[in-house]
């Protein structure tokens, strides 16, 4: 029987920051301000493997290092192969590329109408608003753009993709996205909300953003005001652990919850990270009891220098397989690849229909024993030519 989780169990404290004063520690600004971003700084708390000392010095080249104290505080240091370290401090394998991989894996530069906007779906646009995040990624599909760490000019314009929006009555759905849209100032971002709010044919705004999960802090009582004024605003957040899963991050998902704000999960499948059936079913019900909804387990993106941290997809179908009947449904993301050069998101589920036939749905259940549907009434009902006509039933 899997094990009862409770939140007293959770992480939560300043660490190796004890001496800090709360004020500081509980500022998001002191949080960006101080850090991690260089290897010195690292070297002061972990002890680098050679693989990872290698990683830190190419980082400058292709993703820049950048570690929040609070998330690093989140990392077993006793423990080379944690999972919170494997995310964010670089390795040697981010130099090696292989022939599948690619600098722009889901093609959305061939479906930009303008700078910062992505058109891919018919009634949605991706509006990337910023090339800024608190903490860095190893596997972000989009490093060739964030962190300024490689030569490329990218330099939103919030009118350009405004206006673009205002003049296609077809889009119904933006999804803010960077970078971090929750890194912009407040200012900012209630400005860019009320514009979109503006539009009349815009019935959804989300924001992707794991800015809770790096950065509870910034999650203010200001910034949740935003929300309300603005709302309905949904979030996507980026929570790929168990371990991530702390006091801190919880009172943000309540504060983001009591705002009216719906909180969904984007997990990426990541090798030693969550790629087995227990890590990811204990994270999934951490997220339920914080009022965060399981919404998509991704394959990882074939960016470039990724292959030591992604996962065989075939592990992501027998994760669902374990998950299907042994979990409430509310706790079981979508399990996507987002196709290689830009196809959009394909479900990948596991097969539980055997055959259809003529007569019946032949299927099986979580537990592999096989049932059968009837098709046979169904047929009947519709091609029966001497059913009595609707207006005699009801008479």
């Amino acid at each position: 029987m899997y094990p009862q989780d409770s939140l007293d169990n959770w992480q939560q404290g300043q660490g190796l920051w004890a001496d800090v004063p709360a004020e500081d520690w509980n500022n998001w600004k002191w949080q960006l301000k101080n850090r991690i971003t260089k290897i010195e700084q690292l070297e002061a708390h972990l002890r680098l493997s050679a693989d990872e000392r290698a990683g830190c010095l190419f980082a400058k080249d292709k993703l820049a290092l950048a570690i929040t104290p609070y998330f690093f505080n989140l990392i077993d240091r006793n423990d080379p192969d944690d999972p919170i370290r494997r995310q964010v401090v670089p390795r040697a394998g981010e130099m090696n590329v292989a022939p599948e991989e690619m600098l722009d894996p889901v093609g959305e530069e061939n479906t930009k109408p303008v700078d910062g906007i992505v058109h891919r779906y018919p009634d949605r646009v991706l509006f990337l608003v910023t090339d800024r995040c608190a903490a860095y990624c190893r596997y972000c599909t989009r490093s060739r753009l964030v962190s300024n760490a490689q030569d490329y000019n990218f330099h939103p314009e919030f009118e350009s993709g405004l206006d673009y929006i205002r003049k296609h009555p077809e889009i119904r759905d933006v999804l803010l996205s960077g970078g971090d849209p929750l890194l912009l100032s407040d200012k900012k971002l209630d400005y860019l909300l009320g514009e979109l709010r503006k539009i009349p044919h815009i019935e959804f705004i989300r924001i992707g953003s794991r800015i809770p999960v790096f950065l509870p802090q910034r999650i203010t009582p200001e910034l949740c005001e935003i929300f309300k004024k603005h709302g309905p605003i949904w979030i996507s957040i980026h929570v790929n652990t168990p371990n991530e899963c702390s006091i801190e991050l919880r009172e943000a998902c309540e504060r983001l919850s009591f705002a009216g704000v719906p909180i969904g999960n984007q997990s990426v499948l990541l090798k030693h990270v969550n790629d087995d059936a227990e890590t990811m079913k204990s994270l999934i019900h951490r997220l339920l009891m914080m009022r965060v909804r399981p919404y998509y387990l991704y394959q990882c993106d074939l960016i470039t220098g990724s292959a030591h941290l992604r996962a065989d997809p075939r592990k992501g179908i027998e994760i669902m397989q374990s998950l299907r009947g042994h979990t409430t449904g509310y706790a079981i993301p979508q399990f996507v690849i987002d196709a290689p050069g830009g196809g959009g998101k394909i479900p990948i589920n596991p097969e539980y229909v055997k055959e259809v036939t003529d007569d019946a749905i032949v299927m099986h259940n979580f537990q592999g024993e096989e049932y059968r549907y009837p098709l046979v009434g169904v047929a009947t009902a519709q091609n029966d030519s001497n059913a009595p006509e609707l207006e005699t039933i009801l008479v």
